[in-house]
């Protein structure tokens, strides 16, 4: 199945890419590499805001850090001029996570990202290196922000 035919069973709509809220840009190729920049958990247009440990629960926060991998295949889908079929791998995400010091599930959040890549790629292109931080904030008080660095031809 296409990497189109599976977003549109699961019924996601990619979105178009934001404008960076600081002074940086939403991606940069090198070679073959694609990185996309952090992006930030949003929902109904506003930062998901959060603390995992304290006003959330890992539930939540793989819904929210799922909500990001929308946004980060959105930019993708830009970066690689409109052709998400270019995509040879995920290569690995890095994920901070918005949480109490006491909070040791930032693994299980990122899983939200994670999961959606593979169902959306294939457990071969999807499968990456991942690296996920507990840290004390996020940019606008967000419950979590990924990156993702990915292959294309």
């Amino acid at each position: 199945m296409c990497i189109y035919d599976q977003l549109q069973a699961l019924n996601i709509e990619l979105p178009p890419v934001r404008t960076p809220a600081a002074a940086y840009a939403p991606f940069a190729q090198t070679g073959q590499l694609v990185f996309i920049s952090g992006h930030t958990a949003s929902k109904n247009g506003q930062p998901w805001t959060g603390k995992l440990g304290k006003t959330m629960d890992t539930a939540e926060g793989q819904q929210a850090a799922r909500s990001v991998a929308i946004d980060l295949m959105g930019t993708l889908q830009a970066a690689v001029g409109g052709d998400l079929n270019r995509v040879k791998r995920i290569v690995k995400l890095m994920s901070l996570v918005n949480s109490t010091e006491d909070f040791t599930e930032q693994h299980l959040v990122t899983n939200g990202a994670s999961e959606l890549f593979a169902q959306v790629f294939g457990p071969d292109k999807g499968a990456h290196a991942r690296s996920a931080f507990g840290v004390a904030q996020v940019p606008r008080g967000a419950c979590v922000e990924i990156e993702l660095i990915a292959e294309v031809e």
